[in-house]
């Protein structure tokens, strides 16, 4: 009984942290995709990110030809290097993200200490997905 009351109250917390990062992925100024993530350690927030230009550079995400610049920085790197910049740490932490990290993110993710991805939308490329599973890091896909 008690499992299952642990379990509701983990969805209730991953679907409050997903729509957060929902809401934060709509301050990227890309037009194709707005990504949002969060990192969430004891139940805090402890970094996020949106996909987007590194900073200094023109808020355009797209070329004329509606392709991704090369530079655009995904929403979890965003959130991991923004980290990297601050005292905590994500040893242990989960983290939150609107769309399923690709293979390059997948790598900082395990690099970081993430134990735990909580997202919900695939990415076209599931290699990163399998790289964290693989890698024993809990993956769940929740619809919003």
């Amino acid at each position: 009984m008690e499992e299952k009351y642990n379990e509701e109250k983990q969805l209730r917390y991953d679907l409050a942290y997903l729509k957060m990062a929902k809401e934060w992925s709509k301050l990227s100024h890309c037009e194709r995709k707005q990504v949002g993530a969060l990192v969430v350690k004891d139940r805090m927030i402890i970094s996020d990110g949106y996909n987007g230009v590194p900073t200094g550079f023109d808020n355009c995400c797209e070329d004329e030809i509606g392709k991704t610049l090369w530079y655009v920085l995904h929403a979890e790197a965003n959130a991991l290097m923004k980290l990297a910049k601050s005292t905590n740490n994500a040893n242990g932490a989960t983290l939150y993200i609107t769309l399923s990290p690709c293979k390059e993110c997948s790598k900082l993710i395990l690099q970081a200490g993430i134990q735990r991805v909580v997202y919900c939308t695939n990415y076209k490329d599931d290699s990163g997905i399998s790289f964290l599973k693989e890698a024993g890091i809990e993956v769940c896909c929740i619809e919003i």
